[in-house]
């Protein structure tokens, strides 16, 4: 059993910058993509970005790409989400997931360990 904490969320200005950080309480040896998601109240979860902790590869949504910057420590069994130039429209819940099994790394229902959420606010 994986358990995923995020942290790091808050509230900035546009134009600003955070980064989100998912701790996990077991080796992610054992899961071998890690995503982060975003989701509003009533919508589906969007895809932001995913790592693929054996090897690096990384994926980005078109929305946040030269923005957003993905990455994992192995040392620490934590995934870290840099955002850079942040726009009110990246409000949102921000979710941590990861999963043991190939999955195409947009699709949240092959994901089976997820995080509780952290909130990112961005005023205009």
């Amino acid at each position: 059993q994986v358990q995923l904490v995020e942290s790091g969320g808050g509230s900035v200005e546009a134009g600003g910058s955070l980064r989100l950080s998912c701790a996990a309480s077991a080796s992610t040896a054992h899961s071998n993509l890690m995503a982060w998601f975003r989701r509003r109240p009533g919508k589906d979860y969007e895809g932001v970005a995913a790592i693929w902790t054996n090897r690096g590869d990384t994926y980005y949504a078109d929305s946040v790409e030269g923005r957003f910057t993905i990455s994992y420590d192995s040392s620490k069994n934590t995934m870290s989400l840099e955002m850079t130039s942040l726009q009110p429209e990246d409000t949102d819940m921000y979710y941590c997931a990861a999963t043991t099994f190939g999955t195409y790394w947009r699709n949240a229902q092959g994901y089976k360990y997820w995080g509780r959420g952290t909130q990112v606010t961005v005023s205009s």
